[in-house]
């Protein structure tokens, strides 16, 4: 199980340079996911009961920003302005 909480840390981890040239949202949502994944190997590896529970907390705040990013891409592009702003990154030509 450790081994799968790696990869996908590091293939999260990956993904997230990706989120550099679109929104600081979405690089929060990775950054902290990225983060997720490794303390739940650590977790797991260690049976730290203290690191899982806070561990806990980190994902939701995780999810939230998750759940906020989507509906913010979603608000947004159906009235064609920033209901919710995303920090959008501004491309430099």
């Amino acid at each position: 199980m450790v081994a799968y909480l790696i990869i996908w840390g590091i293939f999260t981890f990956c993904l997230f340079f990706g989120t550099l040239r679109i929104s600081r949202t979405l690089q929060f949502v990775f950054a902290t996911l990225t983060i997720l994944f490794f303390l739940l190997a650590i977790g797991d590896a260690t049976g730290n009961t203290s690191l899982k529970t806070f561990t806990g907390y980190e994902g939701i705040v995780c999810g939230a920003s998750a759940m906020y990013t989507g509906t913010g891409v979603l608000l947004n592009e159906m009235y064609g302005r920033s209901v919710l702003p995303l920090g959008l990154v501004v491309k430099k030509s």
